[in-house]
């Protein structure tokens, strides 16, 4: 049987189910997606030694955008990177006054992730474990016999090495004001006063709406706004490398809803923060930096709409034209992506009927036919050549393993088909099989 932990599994089954991509447990359903895994790794470990990416994973819906982010934010776990993630929204964009853009920051740190945090609101924890490291080299650095809050050389020695830890960033643009706000968290630490250090998390979270009224609780002279959000995020890039994580990944999806921005000039200012992010990370220009977008091909591609009718971008986005389904470019900024094949998707439900019997304890009697019997049932219905999609495949597989799990009389032939009579099926035709399904 196969050995999977029971948290990983009840993720897949209840994420899946739920039409969404598991957060946890990918490596097991991972199918078809092997050479993407392998770029990530490599840009990852590029970073590391001081590049910056931005890649854009265009592909229809169904096609597995989500599940890549998801697999990048699993590889960034693994190799001690920090993770944010969020969904572009009428509400949430790159460019946009009224907090539209301010709110897509918001978002991203209410989501940041480690591989000890990584459901989000991770920030109090970084902060916290990073405060708390510096306090023992000072104490081993200066020779004190343990942490001593109540000796102000101590504390004014700790001030210090923050100071330097993050005096790297002044260079940066709201590397000051970042850097003073970690002072005033590590001061509300040492008084023991949560008050301060919440309104110092909530500054750099970018919820405040006014100077006056962070002045006023904080003494600093600015905040994080639509205008200069970007900037803070170069900054966060940077400090959580100084204090060491491997980088920053930055997962935003949905940007369909940039390419739905009906005001043509608001639209190309969302297109040139791109612009903007495509230069400072392939230039040099920050570090330790790696931003995924996803959307459609029409987001890419519409030279009315897309990102192509931005003429800066659509040269610097065009794909390899030596390219060819066989043979990819995968080190481009445009990874475009195919919805699994009819053998792949045969194999994942494989996958998935073992961990469902994992999960609930029973060996399963689903054979491989009965397995492709399914599959061809879903798509010979009316319209789903064109409408369907894999991941409604996937969570109308698991429904019907609920039903027979639960309802062992149920009517086999209405979850399955009728088997062919006369007529072997093997794993090993089910792509010729499923091509005659579409004939």
């Amino acid at each position: 049987m196969m050995n999977i932990k029971k948290r990983d599994s009840s993720a897949i089954l209840n994420s899946l189910i739920g039409g969404v991509v598991p957060s946890r447990g990918l490596q097991y359903i991972m199918v078809g997606r092997a050479d993407e895994a392998k770029q990530i790794l490599s840009d990852l470990d590029n970073i590391k030694k001081g590049s910056s990416f931005i890649k854009l994973f265009i592909g229809p819906f169904g096609s597995g955008k989500s599940f890549i982010q998801a697999l990048i934010q699993q590889i960034a776990f693994n190799e001690k990177f920090v993770v944010a993630k969020a969904d572009f929204t009428p509400e949430r964009r790159l460019y946009g006054s009224e907090g539209k853009a301010v709110a897509l920051y918001t978002e991203l740190m209410k989501n940041l992730s480690t591989s000890t945090v990584p459901d989000g609101g991770a920030l109090p924890t970084i902060l916290d474990k990073w405060i708390s490291e510096v306090q023992m080299k000072v104490v081993k650095d200066k020779g004190y016999s343990a942490v001593e809050f109540d000796n102000p050389d101590f504390v004014k020695n700790v001030e210090q090495e923050i100071t330097q830890t993050v005096s790297k960033m002044d260079e940066l643009t709201g590397g000051y004001d970042f850097a003073r706000i970690l002072t005033l968290y590590f001061n509300g630490f040492v008084e023991d006063n949560s008050e301060r250090q919440r309104c110092a998390l909530r500054w750099l979270r970018g919820e405040y709406k006014t100077k006056t009224e962070a002045r006023a609780d904080l003494g600093v002279r600015d905040i994080i706004t639509d205008n200069n959000y970007y900037e803070y995020i170069k900054v966060l890039s940077q400090f959580v490398k100084q204090i060491g994580y491997s980088g920053l990944v930055i997962n935003l999806d949905e940007a369909i809803n940039l390419y739905k921005i009906t005001h043509p000039q608001t639209r190309d200012k969302n297109y040139e923060t791109i612009l903007k992010i495509y230069n400072d990370t392939l230039q040099g220009n920050v570090e330790g930096l790696y931003i995924t977008i996803g959307g459609t091909p029409e987001f890419l591609e519409d030279e009315r709409r897309g990102l192509f009718s931005y003429g800066a971008l659509k040269r610097r986005l065009q794909s390899n034209r030596f390219e060819t389904t066989e043979f990819r470019d995968l080190s481009q900024p445009v990874i475009n992506l195919t919805s699994l094949k009819y053998d792949e998707t045969f194999v994942l439900m494989q996958k998935l009927r073992d961990i469902h019997a994992v999960h609930y304890g029973y060996e399963t009697n689903i054979t491989d036919d009965e397995v492709m019997r399914f599959i061809q049932e879903e798509y010979a219905r009316p319209g789903a050549e064109e409408n369907l999609t894999v991941g409604e495949v996937i969570r109308n597989f698991i429904g019907a393993l609920n039903i027979l799990h639960q309802n062992p009389n149920y009517g086999r032939s209405e979850l399955f088909g009728e088997q062919e009579i006369g007529e072997e099926r093997t794993a090993s035709n089910v792509h010729s099989r499923f091509s005659r399904t579409e004939g």
